[in-house]
């Protein structure tokens, strides 16, 4: 009996560890999870925000891309709210209260948008409260995440993160489908109403993060360390060759033009896609971020970083090219549906762009030095969003030199090639990329030792003011 027992305690803990990716369940974990759970599902919305504003409140496309604008600065400006966070605790705490203000500040934004919003300017500053909510639990729980990523073996480097991203698209997986379908049979201030409770979740489990409150003797300590502090160390990091170079170009490699914006008016205006197959496609692409995820996990987390950006950007772009089959009609030639088309396509694109993107989580969160997590690794985030920002920005400037409008397409392969193209252009840019696991290590072990120092300069900096004054 004693056997059995301990050989079903084995299989618990081996069910156990696949489950979590090898990291301990604990309730902080489960806190962690569910922060990127709810961040999954609150895309429910989001097709019931495009159809608001275009039906509703009668939006034309530029007004809505202005919008949209406005809506992602929180994301911009990430570094802000780690400072913040860091810098400024709450009755001794640096991380709970946020998330718990987060909760109540999105829940607020949605309710908003199902009752009160009736107008372009009301939407901007609901949708913007909404996004801010994101952002702020997205920073907190990415700088726990990056205190137990640093801790990690190199044996488990990127686990914690493949995890959370896997949470994270589980959550999409669920509510994708849904998103479509909800707004065949409600109102799309009922699907706010539905969403607004969500953030709620976020608010409940903060009680569950395992965290000592700051005090005037831990204040000292290297990983509480004052606004001050922070700044001069954060500065130190990012002025080391080390970590700008990366993060260069990770923002070359994001910031190349996108024809996302011009084939989603393509697919709803020429091929007459409905919200409900949106909404399929929506699932598709979720459950593809899964596999790439889980790709990522079982294969390349110990992959330099060199050689999975390469090999990824190629054959993502090599891939992305299938666009060109679709555009064309091509694929009817070929005796391919357009829906089925577009699902097979949305979902290998989709494996790649995650199996592409998860390395940047990996490398932005092992290059944060102690005491400012939330800070840089918010700083390298927010690079990453603004690249973002740039690369429709630049989609959009291609779109109009080729006149491409929502209603003429006759460029449209045009745009598709020189998009696809232009993701080789950072290409010869690899060697900003640490090489390999001990190169990793250097870097980690040179940020580690600015602490102590810049603690030391700025503790006789004060000594020095205060002898003057």
């Amino acid at each position: 009996m004693l056997i059995h027992s301990s050989g079903l305690s084995k299989v618990k803990d081996s069910v156990t560890e696949k489950i979590f990716f090898g990291n301990e369940p604990s309730a902080e974990l489960i806190a962690i999870l569910t922060v990127y759970f709810v961040q999954g599902i609150l895309g429910l919305a989001r097709l019931a925000v495009s159809f608001f504003l275009k039906d509703e409140l009668s939006l034309s496309p530029v007004q809505v891309s202005a919008l949209l604008g406005v809506v992602a600065l929180p994301w911009i400006i990430k570094p802000i709210f780690g400072f913040i966070s860091d810098g400024l605790p709450i009755f001794g705490y640096r991380r709970r209260p946020y998330l718990i203000l987060s909760g109540i500040l999105g829940a607020l934004s949605w309710v908003s948008l199902a009752t009160i919003v009736n107008d372009r300017w009301s939407a901007t500053v609901a949708i913007a409260l909404g996004s801010l909510s994101v952002a702020v639990s997205d920073v907190i729980v990415d700088s726990l995440v990056v205190e137990r990523a640093r801790v990690e073996s190199q044996a488990d480097a990127g686990s914690l993160q493949s995890l959370c991203w896997g949470t994270s698209a589980l959550g999409g997986l669920i509510t994708a489908y849904f998103s479509g379908l909800l707004l065949e049979h409600f109102t799309t201030r009922t699907v706010f109403l539905i969403t607004a409770t969500f953030p709620l979740i976020v608010s409940c489990v903060a009680w569950l993060i395992a965290e000592s409150p700051v005090t005037k003797d831990t204040s000292e300590n290297t990983d509480n360390l004052s606004l001050k502090e922070q700044l001069v160390q954060l500065r130190q990091a990012i002025t080391q060759k080390s970590i700008w170079l990366p993060t260069a170009f990770v923002f070359i490699w994001q910031a190349t033009p996108t024809a996302d914006a011009a084939f989603f008016f393509f697919t709803t205006n020429e091929l007459h896609f409905e919200p409900e197959f949106l909404g399929r496609v929506r699932l598709v692409t979720s459950f593809a971020a899964l596999i790439g995820v889980w790709i990522f996990q079982r294969f390349l987390k110990s992959v330099p970083f060199r050689v999975i950006f390469g090999w990824s950007t190629v054959i993502s772009s090599v891939l992305g090219m299938t666009m060109l089959l679709l555009v064309t009609h091509t694929n009817r030639a070929l005796g391919i549906d357009d829906h089925w088309f577009s699902l097979g396509d949305s979902l290998i694109l989709t494996v790649m762009g995650q199996i592409a993107y998860m390395p940047v989580l990996v490398l932005a969160a092992r290059l944060c030095p102690p005491g400012v997590e939330a800070s840089l690794f918010a700083l390298l985030m927010s690079v990453s969003n603004l690249a973002g920002m740039v690369a429709y920005e630049f989609g959009a400037i291609i779109m109009h030199w080729l006149g491409i409008t929502e209603s003429n397409f006759d460029s449209l392969w045009l745009l598709v090639l020189i998009t696809n193209l232009s993701t080789l252009l950072p290409l010869p840019f690899l060697n900003w990329l640490p090489g390999d696991d001990a190169k990793i290590e250097t870097i980690n072990a040179e940020t580690a030792k600015l602490v102590p120092s810049l603690v030391s300069e700025l503790s006789l900096k004060e000594i020095q003011s205060e002898t003057v004054d």
